[in-house]
Protein backbone atom coordinates (compact mmCIF):
# COMPACT_ATOMS: atom_id res chain seq x y z
CA UNK A 1 0.00 0.00 0.00
CA UNK A 2 0.90 3.23 -1.46
CA UNK A 3 1.55 5.85 1.63
CA UNK A 4 1.00 9.17 -0.84
CA UNK A 5 1.09 11.11 2.14
CA UNK A 6 5.19 10.45 2.52
CA UNK A 7 5.67 11.53 -1.01
CA UNK A 8 3.62 14.54 -1.72
CA UNK A 9 5.59 17.89 -1.15
CA UNK A 10 5.51 19.08 2.50
CA UNK A 11 5.06 22.95 0.20
CA UNK A 12 2.29 21.68 -1.45
CA UNK A 13 0.01 19.90 1.27
CA UNK A 14 0.05 23.29 3.29
CA UNK A 15 -1.33 25.70 0.22
CA UNK A 16 -4.78 26.21 0.63
CA UNK A 17 -6.77 25.48 -2.33
CA UNK A 18 -7.90 29.02 -4.48
CA UNK A 19 -10.58 30.28 -2.40
CA UNK A 20 -12.32 32.11 -5.21
CA UNK A 21 -13.25 28.33 -6.90
CA UNK A 22 -15.27 27.45 -3.45
CA UNK A 23 -18.37 28.58 -4.19
CA UNK A 24 -18.30 28.03 -7.57
CA UNK A 25 -17.38 24.07 -7.20
CA UNK A 26 -20.61 24.09 -4.87
CA UNK A 27 -22.86 26.64 -7.09
CA UNK A 28 -22.83 24.04 -10.58
CA UNK A 29 -24.02 21.21 -8.33
CA UNK A 30 -27.13 23.62 -7.50
CA UNK A 31 -30.21 24.60 -9.92
CA UNK A 32 -31.26 28.47 -10.91
CA UNK A 33 -28.01 29.93 -9.26
CA UNK A 34 -26.86 33.25 -10.69
CA UNK A 35 -22.98 33.32 -10.42
CA UNK A 36 -20.80 36.69 -10.16
CA UNK A 37 -17.54 35.54 -8.92
CA UNK A 38 -15.48 34.17 -11.71
CA UNK A 39 -13.42 37.09 -13.33
CA UNK A 40 -14.03 36.43 -17.14
CA UNK A 41 -15.73 38.64 -19.80
CA UNK A 42 -18.75 37.42 -21.19
CA UNK A 43 -17.61 39.07 -24.04
CA UNK A 44 -16.80 36.64 -27.52
CA UNK A 45 -13.38 36.90 -28.26
CA UNK A 46 -13.59 39.37 -31.56
CA UNK A 47 -14.25 38.24 -34.63
CA UNK A 48 -10.85 39.69 -36.04
CA UNK A 49 -8.92 37.58 -33.88
CA UNK A 50 -11.00 34.59 -34.32
CA UNK A 51 -10.63 34.80 -38.00
CA UNK A 52 -7.10 34.78 -37.84
CA UNK A 53 -6.90 31.62 -35.37
CA UNK A 54 -8.60 29.92 -38.33
CA UNK A 55 -6.36 30.82 -40.67
CA UNK A 56 -3.59 29.95 -38.72
CA UNK A 57 -5.04 26.74 -38.80
CA UNK A 58 -5.89 26.59 -42.50
CA UNK A 59 -2.25 27.29 -43.12
CA UNK A 60 -1.08 24.41 -40.97
CA UNK A 61 0.67 26.84 -38.86
CA UNK A 62 0.87 24.27 -35.96
CA UNK A 63 4.44 23.59 -35.03
CA UNK A 64 6.24 24.99 -32.15
CA UNK A 65 7.75 29.02 -31.84
CA UNK A 66 10.44 30.13 -30.62
CA UNK A 67 10.59 29.67 -26.72
CA UNK A 68 10.30 33.27 -26.05
CA UNK A 69 7.43 33.56 -28.67
CA UNK A 70 6.52 34.61 -32.64
CA UNK A 71 9.37 37.36 -33.09
CA UNK A 72 6.70 39.49 -34.76
CA UNK A 73 3.61 39.05 -31.30
CA UNK A 74 6.96 40.75 -29.20
CA UNK A 75 7.38 42.84 -31.92
CA UNK A 76 3.59 43.62 -31.73
CA UNK A 77 3.94 43.74 -27.50
CA UNK A 78 6.59 46.10 -27.75
CA UNK A 79 4.79 48.77 -29.96
CA UNK A 80 1.29 48.36 -27.72
CA UNK A 81 3.72 48.71 -24.53
CA UNK A 82 5.26 51.98 -26.30
CA UNK A 83 1.99 53.42 -27.68
CA UNK A 84 0.30 52.76 -24.27
CA UNK A 85 3.02 53.89 -21.82
CA UNK A 86 6.15 55.56 -24.03
CA UNK A 87 7.98 52.94 -22.83
CA UNK A 88 10.35 50.86 -25.33
CA UNK A 89 11.44 47.05 -24.84
CA UNK A 90 13.84 45.21 -27.17
CA UNK A 91 11.95 42.53 -28.44
CA UNK A 92 14.35 40.08 -29.05
CA UNK A 93 16.31 40.09 -25.01
CA UNK A 94 13.43 41.41 -22.97
CA UNK A 95 10.35 39.85 -23.94
CA UNK A 96 8.55 36.16 -23.10
CA UNK A 97 5.33 35.57 -24.70
CA UNK A 98 3.53 33.25 -21.83
CA UNK A 99 0.56 31.11 -20.84
CA UNK A 100 -1.59 33.66 -19.50
CA UNK A 101 -0.45 36.25 -17.00
CA UNK A 102 -0.45 33.42 -14.40
CA UNK A 103 2.38 31.82 -15.89
CA UNK A 104 4.26 35.29 -16.36
CA UNK A 105 3.98 36.01 -13.06
CA UNK A 106 4.75 32.65 -11.87
CA UNK A 107 8.02 32.95 -13.62
CA UNK A 108 9.19 36.41 -12.29
CA UNK A 109 8.96 34.92 -8.60
CA UNK A 110 10.83 31.59 -9.26
CA UNK A 111 13.44 33.12 -11.32
CA UNK A 112 14.04 36.40 -8.47
CA UNK A 113 12.99 34.41 -4.92
CA UNK A 114 15.73 32.10 -2.94
CA UNK A 115 14.51 30.17 -0.03
CA UNK A 116 14.33 33.21 2.87
CA UNK A 117 13.70 36.01 0.71
CA UNK A 118 11.05 38.33 1.59
CA UNK A 119 7.81 39.57 -1.13
CA UNK A 120 6.03 42.17 -0.32
CA UNK A 121 2.64 41.70 -1.53
CA UNK A 122 -0.05 44.03 -1.76
CA UNK A 123 -3.63 42.62 -0.47
CA UNK A 124 -6.23 42.48 -0.51
CA UNK A 125 -5.47 40.54 -4.21
CA UNK A 126 -5.44 38.41 -6.84
CA UNK A 127 -4.98 34.00 -5.07
CA UNK A 128 -1.59 33.26 -6.54
CA UNK A 129 1.17 35.04 -5.86
CA UNK A 130 1.43 34.45 -1.94
CA UNK A 131 1.34 30.37 -3.12
CA UNK A 132 3.66 30.99 -5.61
CA UNK A 133 6.70 32.59 -3.25
CA UNK A 134 5.56 29.99 -0.66
CA UNK A 135 6.65 27.33 -3.26
CA UNK A 136 9.78 29.09 -3.83
CA UNK A 137 11.15 28.93 -0.37
CA UNK A 138 10.39 32.91 0.01
CA UNK A 139 8.47 34.83 2.41
CA UNK A 140 5.19 36.83 1.94
CA UNK A 141 5.13 39.62 3.95
CA UNK A 142 1.68 41.24 3.76
CA UNK A 143 0.97 44.66 3.23
CA UNK A 144 -2.38 45.76 3.74
CA UNK A 145 -4.72 48.23 1.98
CA UNK A 146 -7.76 50.54 3.32
CA UNK A 147 -11.02 51.25 2.34
CA UNK A 148 -10.12 54.77 3.74
CA UNK A 149 -6.85 55.09 1.48
CA UNK A 150 -8.85 53.98 -1.74
CA UNK A 151 -7.17 50.38 -1.17
CA UNK A 152 -4.47 52.78 -2.39
CA UNK A 153 -0.40 51.31 -1.26
CA UNK A 154 1.06 53.90 0.28
CA UNK A 155 4.78 54.70 0.72
CA UNK A 156 4.63 54.60 4.52
CA UNK A 157 3.00 50.92 4.64
CA UNK A 158 5.25 50.17 2.48
CA UNK A 159 8.88 51.14 4.17
CA UNK A 160 7.27 49.59 7.71
CA UNK A 161 7.73 46.22 5.68
CA UNK A 162 11.38 46.66 3.68
CA UNK A 163 13.77 44.84 5.34
CA UNK A 164 17.59 43.65 4.12
CA UNK A 165 15.87 40.33 2.76
CA UNK A 166 13.35 42.22 0.67
CA UNK A 167 14.19 41.33 -3.03
CA UNK A 168 10.61 41.82 -4.82
CA UNK A 169 7.57 43.82 -4.76
CA UNK A 170 4.29 42.58 -6.06
CA UNK A 171 1.80 45.81 -7.30
CA UNK A 172 -1.56 44.49 -8.67
CA UNK A 173 -2.75 47.77 -9.99
CA UNK A 174 -5.83 47.92 -11.28
CA UNK A 175 -6.72 45.92 -8.55
CA UNK A 176 -8.37 42.59 -8.34
CA UNK A 177 -10.30 42.32 -6.07
CA UNK A 178 -10.73 45.96 -5.10
CA UNK A 179 -10.87 47.98 -8.34
CA UNK A 180 -8.35 50.21 -7.04
CA UNK A 181 -6.08 51.93 -9.42
CA UNK A 182 -2.74 53.75 -8.67
CA UNK A 183 -2.27 57.20 -10.43
CA UNK A 184 0.97 58.89 -11.30
CA UNK A 185 0.80 61.17 -8.07
CA UNK A 186 -0.17 57.96 -5.95
CA UNK A 187 3.04 55.85 -7.78
CA UNK A 188 5.54 58.56 -7.55
CA UNK A 189 6.23 58.38 -3.12
CA UNK A 190 6.33 54.42 -3.50
CA UNK A 191 9.01 54.78 -6.42
CA UNK A 192 10.62 57.44 -4.26
CA UNK A 193 11.15 54.46 -1.87
CA UNK A 194 12.50 52.11 -3.91
CA UNK A 195 15.15 53.99 -5.90
CA UNK A 196 18.45 53.14 -4.38
CA UNK A 197 17.83 49.83 -3.28
CA UNK A 198 17.81 46.90 -4.81
CA UNK A 199 14.23 45.69 -4.84
CA UNK A 200 12.47 44.76 -7.97
CA UNK A 201 8.94 45.50 -8.88
CA UNK A 202 6.46 42.98 -10.28
CA UNK A 203 4.07 45.52 -11.71
CA UNK A 204 0.79 42.94 -12.75
CA UNK A 205 -0.87 45.54 -14.57
CA UNK A 206 -3.84 42.75 -16.11
CA UNK A 207 -6.34 44.95 -16.08
CA UNK A 208 -4.83 48.19 -17.41
CA UNK A 209 -7.16 48.36 -20.24
CA UNK A 210 -9.79 48.47 -17.83
CA UNK A 211 -9.07 51.70 -16.18
CA UNK A 212 -12.12 54.13 -16.08
CA UNK A 213 -11.26 57.05 -14.29
CA UNK A 214 -8.40 58.85 -16.25
CA UNK A 215 -5.97 56.67 -18.02
CA UNK A 216 -4.03 53.90 -17.09
CA UNK A 217 -0.22 55.59 -15.86
CA UNK A 218 2.52 52.03 -15.13
CA UNK A 219 5.56 52.47 -12.59
CA UNK A 220 7.41 51.74 -15.26
CA UNK A 221 6.81 55.23 -16.93
CA UNK A 222 8.98 56.98 -14.19
CA UNK A 223 12.32 57.66 -14.00
CA UNK A 224 14.61 54.78 -13.14
CA UNK A 225 11.48 52.50 -12.48
CA UNK A 226 11.88 50.77 -16.25
CA UNK A 227 15.17 49.15 -15.06
CA UNK A 228 13.67 47.84 -11.54
CA UNK A 229 9.94 46.39 -12.82
CA UNK A 230 8.99 43.02 -14.27
CA UNK A 231 5.74 44.28 -16.41
CA UNK A 232 3.28 41.54 -16.90
CA UNK A 233 -0.18 41.71 -19.11
CA UNK A 234 -1.71 39.71 -21.48
CA UNK A 235 -4.99 39.06 -23.86
CA UNK A 236 -7.55 37.58 -21.52
CA UNK A 237 -9.25 40.21 -19.99
CA UNK A 238 -8.86 43.57 -22.48
CA UNK A 239 -9.37 41.10 -25.47
CA UNK A 240 -11.72 38.75 -24.25
CA UNK A 241 -9.51 35.80 -24.96
CA UNK A 242 -9.48 33.94 -21.49
CA UNK A 243 -9.13 29.99 -23.10
CA UNK A 244 -6.15 31.27 -25.04
CA UNK A 245 -3.86 31.34 -22.45
CA UNK A 246 -1.83 33.95 -23.62
CA UNK A 247 -0.27 36.75 -21.79
CA UNK A 248 3.68 38.19 -22.01
CA UNK A 249 6.18 39.66 -19.48
CA UNK A 250 8.82 42.16 -20.18
CA UNK A 251 11.76 43.55 -18.34
CA UNK A 252 15.83 43.69 -18.05
CA UNK A 253 17.41 40.95 -20.39
CA UNK A 254 19.71 39.54 -17.37
CA UNK A 255 16.55 38.49 -15.48
CA UNK A 256 14.04 37.90 -18.74
CA UNK A 257 17.03 35.57 -19.64
CA UNK A 258 16.87 33.58 -16.48
CA UNK A 259 13.05 33.42 -16.67
CA UNK A 260 13.47 32.14 -20.18
CA UNK A 261 15.01 29.02 -18.72
CA UNK A 262 12.10 28.11 -16.61
CA UNK A 263 9.95 28.83 -19.16
CA UNK A 264 11.97 26.18 -21.78
CA UNK A 265 12.03 23.79 -19.28
CA UNK A 266 8.01 24.04 -17.98
CA UNK A 267 6.02 25.36 -21.37
CA UNK A 268 8.78 25.05 -24.46
CA UNK A 269 6.11 27.88 -26.00
CA UNK A 270 2.95 29.58 -25.65
CA UNK A 271 -0.02 28.08 -27.81
CA UNK A 272 1.18 28.79 -31.53
CA UNK A 273 -2.34 29.55 -32.52
CA UNK A 274 -3.20 32.12 -29.93
CA UNK A 275 -0.18 33.65 -30.73
CA UNK A 276 -0.86 34.34 -34.35
CA UNK A 277 -4.27 35.55 -32.91
CA UNK A 278 -3.10 38.19 -30.73
CA UNK A 279 -0.83 39.76 -33.43
CA UNK A 280 -4.19 40.72 -34.86
CA UNK A 281 -5.87 41.88 -31.57
CA UNK A 282 -2.68 44.40 -31.19
CA UNK A 283 -3.18 45.54 -34.87
CA UNK A 284 -6.97 45.46 -35.44
CA UNK A 285 -8.79 45.43 -32.28
CA UNK A 286 -8.71 49.16 -30.11
CA UNK A 287 -12.31 49.47 -30.92
CA UNK A 288 -13.36 46.38 -29.71
CA UNK A 289 -11.53 46.86 -26.42
CA UNK A 290 -13.21 50.44 -26.29
CA UNK A 291 -16.85 49.24 -26.76
CA UNK A 292 -16.67 46.78 -24.25
CA UNK A 293 -14.56 48.87 -22.02
CA UNK A 294 -17.65 51.27 -22.47
CA UNK A 295 -20.16 48.30 -21.68
CA UNK A 296 -18.56 47.85 -18.11
CA UNK A 297 -18.45 51.17 -17.53
CA UNK A 298 -22.38 51.30 -17.47
CA UNK A 299 -22.81 48.19 -15.42
CA UNK A 300 -19.98 49.55 -12.90
CA UNK A 301 -22.14 52.55 -12.53
CA UNK A 302 -25.64 50.99 -11.70
CA UNK A 303 -23.73 48.09 -9.81
CA UNK A 304 -22.05 50.64 -7.32
CA UNK A 305 -25.20 52.85 -6.98
CA UNK A 306 -27.53 49.53 -7.27
CA UNK A 307 -25.74 48.15 -3.84
CA UNK A 308 -24.94 51.36 -2.03
CA UNK A 309 -28.97 51.57 -2.64
CA UNK A 310 -29.88 48.11 -0.26
CA UNK A 311 -27.15 49.03 2.02
CA UNK A 312 -23.92 47.19 1.12
CA UNK A 313 -21.73 50.35 1.19
CA UNK A 314 -19.43 49.93 -1.88
CA UNK A 315 -16.46 52.01 -2.36
CA UNK A 316 -15.84 53.29 -6.13
CA UNK A 317 -13.93 51.01 -8.50
CA UNK A 318 -12.01 52.84 -11.00
CA UNK A 319 -10.09 49.57 -12.92
CA UNK A 320 -11.19 46.22 -13.38
CA UNK A 321 -14.42 44.69 -13.25
CA UNK A 322 -14.95 44.20 -10.09
CA UNK A 323 -17.05 46.07 -6.88
CA UNK A 324 -16.01 45.19 -3.52
CA UNK A 325 -18.88 45.64 -1.01
CA UNK A 326 -19.07 45.65 3.10
CA UNK A 327 -21.26 43.01 4.18
CA UNK A 328 -20.06 44.26 7.75
CA UNK A 329 -24.01 45.29 8.39
CA UNK A 330 -24.84 41.66 8.07
CA UNK A 331 -23.02 40.93 10.97
CA UNK A 332 -21.71 38.02 9.30
CA UNK A 333 -18.49 36.66 8.11
CA UNK A 334 -17.95 37.02 4.52
CA UNK A 335 -17.63 33.34 4.34
CA UNK A 336 -20.97 32.80 5.83
CA UNK A 337 -22.37 35.74 3.79
CA UNK A 338 -21.75 33.29 0.71
CA UNK A 339 -22.71 30.47 2.03
CA UNK A 340 -26.11 31.85 3.39
CA UNK A 341 -26.61 33.81 -0.04
CA UNK A 342 -25.81 30.65 -2.05
CA UNK A 343 -27.87 28.34 -0.23
CA UNK A 344 -30.78 30.70 0.36
CA UNK A 345 -31.00 32.87 -2.57
CA UNK A 346 -28.63 31.54 -5.26
CA UNK A 347 -26.08 34.11 -6.10
CA UNK A 348 -22.58 32.69 -5.57
CA UNK A 349 -20.09 35.28 -4.59
CA UNK A 350 -16.71 35.18 -3.31
CA UNK A 351 -15.92 35.90 0.38
CA UNK A 352 -13.28 39.17 0.99
CA UNK A 353 -10.83 37.24 2.61
CA UNK A 354 -10.36 34.53 -0.32
CA UNK A 355 -8.23 37.76 -1.11
CA UNK A 356 -6.26 38.28 2.11
CA UNK A 357 -7.27 38.50 5.93
CA UNK A 358 -7.86 42.62 5.25
CA UNK A 359 -10.65 41.26 2.91
CA UNK A 360 -12.62 40.16 6.01
CA UNK A 361 -15.80 42.26 5.81
CA UNK A 362 -16.32 42.58 1.87
CA UNK A 363 -17.06 40.66 -0.76
CA UNK A 364 -15.99 40.41 -4.68
CA UNK A 365 -19.12 39.80 -6.89
CA UNK A 366 -17.62 40.57 -10.61
CA UNK A 367 -19.96 42.31 -13.50
CA UNK A 368 -18.45 41.12 -16.08
CA UNK A 369 -21.99 39.46 -16.94
CA UNK A 370 -25.33 41.02 -18.44
CA UNK A 371 -27.08 43.88 -17.04
CA UNK A 372 -30.20 41.47 -16.77
CA UNK A 373 -28.34 39.07 -14.72
CA UNK A 374 -26.27 42.13 -12.29
CA UNK A 375 -30.43 42.88 -11.95
CA UNK A 376 -31.74 39.78 -10.95
CA UNK A 377 -28.96 38.70 -8.61
CA UNK A 378 -28.47 42.15 -6.68
CA UNK A 379 -32.62 41.74 -6.16
CA UNK A 380 -31.71 38.48 -4.58
CA UNK A 381 -29.16 39.89 -2.15
CA UNK A 382 -31.37 42.92 -1.58
CA UNK A 383 -33.72 40.19 -0.18
CA UNK A 384 -31.29 38.48 2.09
CA UNK A 385 -30.53 41.86 3.53
CA UNK A 386 -33.75 42.55 4.16
CA UNK A 387 -34.56 38.97 5.84
CA UNK A 388 -31.38 39.76 8.34
CA UNK A 389 -32.65 42.79 9.35
CA UNK A 390 -35.79 40.90 10.06
CA UNK A 391 -34.29 38.09 11.77
CA UNK A 392 -32.42 40.88 13.66
CA UNK A 393 -35.29 42.83 14.60
CA UNK A 394 -37.54 39.41 15.45
CA UNK A 395 -34.33 38.65 17.38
Amino acid sequence: MMDYDKLISQKCAKLKPSGIRKFFDIAATMDNVISLGVGEPDFTTPWAIRQAAITTLEKRKTVYTANSGLLELRRSICGYINKKLGVSYDPEHEVIVTVGGSEAIDLGIRALVDPGDEVIIVEPCFVCYAPIVELTGGIPVIVETKEEDGFKLTAEALKEKITDKTKLLIFPFPNNPTGAIMTKEDIEPIAEVLRGTNILVLSDEIYAELTFEGKHFSITQLEGMQERTLLVNGFSKAFAMTGWRLGYIAGPEPIIKQMLKIHQYAIMCSPTVSQYAAVEALRSCDHEVENMMNEYNIRRRWLVNALNEIGLTCFDPQGAFYVFPSIKISGLTSQQFCEQLLEKHRVAVVPGDAFGKCGEGYIRISYAYSLKHLMEAVERISEFINELKEDDQNG
